[in-house]
This record gives C-alpha cells, structure tokens and sequence, in this order.
C-alpha cells in the first residue's frame, strides 16, 4: 500500500485501519446501552422489548450487548434502577427545607429531560424480582417523602402522603404520552400542576355526587366467563407470565378447550382491551348529559375516570399496561377510542381555560390522568365514595380549574 508520499508501512496501515474504529467506539457504552434500554422498554413493555432492538438503538450486534448485560432481565433492572437514582440526586441537591416549588421543579426538570425512557417504572412491580423491587420501592418511598416533607411544610394535612404521591404522578405523566412540547412549557406545565395538587384540600369535595357506572357484563357465555377469569390474573402477573392453562383453569377447563372461544391468549386480551374501552366511553357519555358548562364537565369527567378506576382497577390496569403489547391491526381501534376520550377532555377543558393551547391542554389531561393513578394506589385503590371524592379533587386540582 503507498500513499502519495510514499509507500506505507504495515504499523501504520494496521494504523490507519484501526483508528476510525477505536475513534467512534464510546467509553460510556455501557451507559448509552442504558439509555437506549430504557426507551424501548418504556415503548414496548418488558417482554415486547428485544435485546436486538436495544442494540440497534445503540448501533451495536446484539452480541456486543451481552457483553455489558448477561440478559434482558439484568438490564431492566438497571434501567429502573436508573430512574430512581436520578430522582434521589436531583432532590440531593436541593437544600432540607428548601419551598416546595423548589423540590418540585427539582423533580419535574429530571422527568420531562429523560420522558422517553421514564415509562419504565410503569413496568416494574410485575417483572423486577422482590429483592430488586423492595430496592427499588425503597428509592421512590425517599422521593414520595422529600416532596411530602415540603407538602407538610406549605400546606400542612393529614393526608398520609396522598398528595405527595398525587403529585408525583401529575410530573410523571408526561412519559406516558406523546405530546409533543417544548421541555421548558413542559416543565413549566408540570411544576404548576403538581404544586395545584398539593395545595389542594382532598376533604374539600365530600360532597360530590355519587357516579353511576354502566355495570360490566355478567359472564353468561363460556367465552366471557373465559374473559372474566383472565383478566384479574393479567392484572396480577403480566398478560406474558399467564398461562392458557392457568386461564382454563380458572373456568374448569381443559386448555385445549379455550380455543373453541379464542383463537389464543393474544384475543383474549384484546377484548379485554375492548371492554375496557367501552366501558369508560359509556360512563363518560352518562357523565355529560345535561352538564350547563364545561367547568362542570371538566368535574364530571373527573369523577366519573376515578370512579372507573376505582370500580374497574383490575380491567383498567390490563388496559394500560398491556396495550403496547396487542399487535398494530388489533390496536389500531383502542388507540383511536384513546384518543377520542382525550379530545373531549382537551375540549372542555380549553373551554374552561381559554388561554391553553391544544398541546398545553393535552399534557394537563394526561397530568390528571398521572394524579388518579398515583392516588389511587396510595389508597391501596379501596374503594369508597370518600376515596373517590378526595381523588376527583386531586384530579381537577391537577388541571387548573
């Protein structure tokens, strides 16, 4: 080999071969493989996520990963972990005692900057193992105490953390949609909201009507009896960790005899996706009627989704957590239904605040959407009408009304 100077010697061909290579090869891959985990988990859930996908989000073979990370589990368990430390540091670095504000954008600024792979902790109570998810556990109680001591401080009630945690879910909200914001409205959005919820007296709405839900059909078929078994043990283990037979037997049958009534599990959780869908469209339907305004609306809508939560707990959390998973032609009509209940929320609630764009709207619907969630589980989702009040307030605090 020459070059126009002059032949080249082998060390410095074997050189120039090198160099590029050695050039574009990072030092911090490991945690660029991290970053790149933490998307796709919180794009496809655990077990939709492959380790092929991951690798190519870093421009790497699939072998390179393992060479990091021993399995997907491993690596999961990194990423979540990931989460919580970078929440447990940026509130380290705001001072003890310092206003609530502050813990609160301290928070905030780290979830907005890394929304995309923020949706692992949606992930992790089903598929960490209990060491790991007492660890963790340990991490997020830290942060729900942080936000609960400054809580405490500015609006001082015996809440049990509750609206600490209703918080915490308004803030982290934003990596479970696609709205597309600047991070900085974003930020700002998020710390207005959340600091609304914790200003917010859940007592204060005792006296809130009661809502009606359309009540979920009785099981009178073999295929819905089928459907009625499955669901709460979707809830409970993962739509994945489910068995056909687990189901059969459930309902006293056969494994092979389910797929006289579902061509497989996929189907099965697919129109539990479907019911779910339904039934919060009849309930909001129910909860407009005859409403005078959209603030009235708003309230409406915000009853009737926790009381849906609360009533449908185990329906609801298949429904969201399981819906990345159904193949694109059987999730195309649940994303549009989806889609659909948030744009009459965006519609009444810009009605209600005229000076929110549709996108501001959105993120404020999808904050309140976080803030029944967290809520809910703080209370353990028992249900009562005093639990249900206290969250819509939570909720429309969260929205700005």
């Amino acid at each position: 080999m020459t070059d126009r100077h002059g032949p080249v010697s082998a060390s410095a061909r074997s050189a120039v071969t090198a160099g590029p290579t050695a050039a574009v090869r990072p030092r911090n891959r490991k945690q660029l493989i991290v970053e790149a985990a933490g998307r796709v988990f919180s794009e496809r859930g655990y077990h939709a996520a492959s380790m092929e996908k991951i690798a190519a989000g870093v421009g790497i073979t699939a072998a390179a990963l393992y060479r990091h990370f021993p399995n997907k589990y491993a690596l999961f368990a990194e990423c979540a972990d990931l989460m919580a430390d970078r929440l447990v540091d940026a509130l380290g670095e705001v001072p003890s005692g310092a206003p609530l504000a502050e813990v609160l954008t301290a928070v905030t600024r780290v979830t907005v900057a890394h929304r995309a792979s923020g949706g692992v902790y949606r992930w992790e109570a089903r598929y960490l193992n209990r060491e790991d998810r007492r660890h963790l556990r340990a991490k997020f109680g830290h942060v729900v105490g942080r936000v609960d001591e400054a809580v405490q401080r500015e609006y001082p009630l015996p809440d049990e953390r509750l609206r600490a945690a209703a918080a915490l879910g308004a803030i982290g909200s934003i990596a479970m949609h696609h709205t597309s914001i600047a991070q900085r409205r974003a930020e700002e959005l998020l710390s207005a909201s959340a600091l609304r919820v914790a200003a917010t007296d859940p007592a204060a709405a005792r006296n809130t009507r009661a809502v009606e839900l359309p009540a979920q059909p009785v099981p009178r078929t073999r295929r819905a009896e089928i459907l009625a078994a499955a669901i709460p043990l979707f809830a409970r283990d993962g739509f994945a960790s489910v068995t056909n037979g687990q189901i059969a037997e459930a309902v006293g049958l056969a494994p092979s005899a389910l797929y006289r009534h579902y061509q497989g599990k996929i189907d099965i959780l697919a129109a539990a996706c479907l019911q779910a869908a339904g039934l919060l469209a009849q309930g909001v339907e129910q909860s407009l009627h005859q409403v005078p305004g959209p603030r009235d609306a708003i309230i409406a809508l915000a009853a009737t989704y926790v009381a849906y939560s609360f009533e449908y707990t185990a329906l609801n959390s298949v429904a969201e957590a399981e819906l990345a998973g159904l193949p694109a032609d059987m999730r195309r009509s649940l994303v549009l239904a989806q889609r659909e209940h948030i744009a009459v929320w965006e519609q009444q609630l810009r009605l209600a605040r005229p000076e929110l764009d549709p996108r501001q709207a959105r993120v404020l619907v999808h904050a309140g959407f976080g803030v029944a969630v967290e809520a809910g589980r703080g209370l353990r989702w028992q249900d009562s009408h005093g639990h249900r009040t206290a969250v819509t307030a939570l909720v429309v605090g969260a929205l700005g009304l």
